[in-house]
């Protein structure tokens, strides 16, 4: 990794943040009637050498104007989302000269027409509603209105996907009512929710990535694990080695499940462990083996457990060495570029470390790398103090208005002996004492929580 290239400037990127961040400001008012123009003509001269610069800049004028109608927020939508999109890009293509990996080739996208046009339009109009009262704006009433939408789109399989986003946009707004008590806006998150709406109401916008099969063997990099009150996903990076001696590409298998909100730690792993198999080989330190494994062109195993069995040992460190330095980093679906979503794996070593477990940096002559120590899940022996005292890390590259490092697994020093300590060791159980006592607490939780469950059942 160079990581000199990751200080520096990346060339039009804070210009392009900026006109965001105009934008976001005249959404914050709203766009019945905008007093601050500026943000509307700047987004339309950062799109003016695209396809996009006829329908945006009369998108902006008629908005300017306060005439625009909803044909004319989506066209601002769509230029919101294509500016977030060459930001990602350009921090893609930094990110893969410091690794030196190559970037997959482009692929075909299949798209869906939808099957409920007349829901598509009722989406649109909200969302426009939304757009012209602004965030300060909102009132109950204003979000009341999106239930009857949202219920229809949940109940349509082709509008899963809006509808999903919608709900849990629409809940976050009710949460932030009266708009205009509210002492801190998150314009940006609210207008990524927004654009990226707008957008999907347009039929056949959702474009998915071709999904084929691969054959071969698959080596576990990390687990990241995410967690919610009500849900819990992990991530597994890994590289994969076609069987055909293609090159190698780093892939991704997702399991999501619902939860309790009293279960927590390294009980979330109780929950996971059913639905994917994958999370015995992360904590036995084992390959797999797959056979006509569904993927998407993205990287994203569609995992099935029957397509998979435990291969040979091996080590997550041997394979960030030596495999990962040639695997190919995956497409991005268009309308997901964002640099939000960019999780690269890597590989360091031979770094200095600065600062205490709170505010850790990895140094690399000169250069410095933040690491971002409160993204380790409680449900692992990874704790910060081990990257403190670590030697090597494979974690995952973010972007966060700078480049910042997920930490998966480290290298550090026992007793005279350099140890592994993966964050997701815990996933598929653990001898670990630590780990069998978190294990055994959660399970004494879920046995209380059926319990209560039956005997209301039984009432």
């Amino acid at each position: 990794m160079r990581i000199d290239l990751l200080t520096d400037p990346i060339a039009g990127l804070d210009e392009a943040l900026a006109v965001v961040d105009a934008f976001d400001d005249v959404l914050v008012a709203g766009l019945l009637r905008p007093q601050k123009i500026a943000g509307l003509t700047e987004l339309a001269d950062a799109v003016a050498g695209s396809p996009l610069a006829a329908r945006v800049a009369e998108a902006a004028e008629k908005t300017a104007a306060g005439a625009a109608g909803e044909e004319h927020f989506v066209s601002l939508a769509a230029a919101r989302i294509a500016v977030f999109g060459s930001v990602h890009d350009a921090i893609l293509a930094c990110l893969a000269e410091a690794s030196g990996r190559p970037l997959d080739e482009e692929v075909a996208w299949q798209t869906s027409e939808t099957e409920a046009p007349n829901l598509l339009a009722a989406a649109r109009s909200w969302l426009s509603d939304l757009a012209r009262a602004g965030w300060r704006g909102i009132d109950h009433d204003l979000i009341s209105a999106s239930a009857p939408v949202i219920s229809a789109l949940l109940a349509e399989p082709t509008s899963r996907r809006l509808a999903v986003l919608l709900d849990g946009f629409a809940a976050e707004l009710a949460a932030s009512c009266p708009g205009a008590a509210l002492e801190r806006v998150p314009a940006r998150r609210w207008g990524d929710l927004w654009s990226r709406g707008m957008v999907l109401t347009l039929p056949g916008a959702a474009a998915t990535p071709a999904t084929g099969t691969i054959t071969g063997r698959l080596l576990p990099l990390g687990v990241d694990l995410l967690e919610h009150s009500t849900a819990a996903q992990a991530q597994v990076h890994a590289v994969f080695e076609p069987d055909d001696g293609a090159a190698p590409r780093l892939v991704r298998a997702n399991v999501t499940v619902p939860k309790p909100d009293t279960i927590i730690g390294a009980g979330i792993w109780q929950l996971l462990r059913p639905h994917l198999s994958l999370l015995t080989a992360i904590s036995e330190g084992r390959s797999m083996d797959l056979t006509d494994m569904p993927v998407t062109a993205e990287g994203d195993l569609l995992w099935q457990d029957e397509h998979a069995r435990l291969g040979e040992p091996a080590d997550a460190f041997s394979t960030a060495r030596v495999a990962l330095p040639k695997a190919f980093t995956p497409v991005v679906a268009p309308l997901d570029r964002h640099p939000v979503r960019i999780a690269v794996p890597v590989f360091l070593e031979g770094y200095g470390i600065e600062g205490d477990e709170d505010a850790l940096t990895f140094t690399f002559a000169g250069n410095q790398l933040s690491v971002e120590t409160d993204r380790i899940p409680a449900a692992g022996p990874l704790t910060p103090k081990a990257v403190a005292s670590s030697s090597a890390c494979i974690g995952l590259i973010r972007w966060d208005g700078g480049f910042r490092l997920q930490p998966l697994a480290v290298e550090t020093t026992v007793r005279k002996k350099t140890t592994p300590v993966h964050a997701g060791a815990w996933a598929g159980g653990t001898t670990d004492k630590a780990g069998v006592k978190a294990e055994k607490a959660a399970t004494d939780a879920a046995a209380v929580l059926r319990e209560r469950a039956g005997r209301l059942l039984r009432k």
